[in-house]
């Protein structure tokens, strides 16, 4: 099978996992990766026409193919594909946004957080898709790609002025973050955040927050490598038994520091 051939099978959902296409794009991946960005790139200038189109998903396969691949050049693609105001980028990529889009954009990271950053910050963008911005600063945390302080000191600088306080899921997704990656340094801000409303108690209640604190910090931060490491794969790719779990396996007393970070986020390989 040919690039071309593959990409014709991945073009239209036929509402069957198209197994062997997968797995000679995984087989050819340097020949067909220029052909993803390109997929992504026209995504980008066209999800009007996308929208019309809903059988397509050349789209949503190259976010998926790239991420496992690691491919730095869709970070900045994929950023501008959600950047789209409205609800249109969610309608041309189902439950991507809220199952993966996280692990995706951690996936493809190039060591500039700036385009995460602005991607949360940006009030046009669906809040949907700044919630999964917030979350893959915590993914890059568990896979070694941030430090840990350097996000919550920029949670510190959302929670203090750089999101407008007015109540979103923006505000959910910044005291989850907070909580995965224990939120010791932050606790007057989200309990201030709480009294002003900020945050929705049936998403995230403050009792759920302050019973981390509860626990032993290095364990809270090896049990978010952990889910990570287990559920790296997407449950849209497991369904159509597409996927491999990465494991890591450590002793019971490894500190999270020396957690092996090197392998990817995501992997379609190993099909059955």
């Amino acid at each position: 099978m040919d690039v071309q051939d593959i990409l014709k099978q991945l073009e239209v959902n036929e509402g069957t996992f198209p197994r062997e296409a997968v797995a000679q794009a995984i087989e050819q991946r340097e020949a067909i990766t220029p052909e993803l960005l390109r997929i992504l790139e026209d995504a980008c200038n066209s999800i009007e026409e996308i929208a019309e189109r809903p059988p397509y998903f050349a789209h949503i396969y190259a976010m998926y193919l790239l991420a496992q691949f690691r491919e730095t050049r869709a970070y900045p693609l994929i950023v501008q594909f959600f950047s789209v105001s409205g609800e249109i980028t969610l309608d041309v990529t189902g439950d991507l946004v809220t199952e993966d889009l996280a692990r995706i954009l951690a996936s493809v990271f190039d060591g500039n957080i700036d385009p995460i950053t602005s991607l949360i910050e940006n009030e046009q963008a669906n809040e949907f898709v700044r919630y999964a911005a917030v979350e893959s600063l915590v993914a890059l945390v568990a896979c070694g790609e941030q430090g840990r302080d350097d996000v919550i000191a920029y949670l510190k600088q959302l929670f203090r002025g750089q999101l407008v306080r007015k109540w979103s899921h923006v505000w959910d997704a910044l005291v989850s973050a907070s909580t995965e990656l224990y939120p010791e340094e932050l606790m007057g801000d989200i309990r201030l955040a709480y009294q002003h409303q900020l945050v929705d108690p049936y998403s995230i209640g403050l009792d759920s927050v302050e019973a981390v604190l509860s626990r032993n910090k290095d364990d809270v931060l090896f049990k978010l490598t952990l889910m990570i490491a287990f559920n790296g794969l997407t449950r849209r790719f497991r369904r159509w038994r597409g996927g491999r779990v990465f494991r890591c396996k450590r002793d019971h007393h490894t500190p999270h520091s020396q957690i092996s970070h090197s392998r990817p986020l995501y992997r379609l390989s190993e099909l059955r």
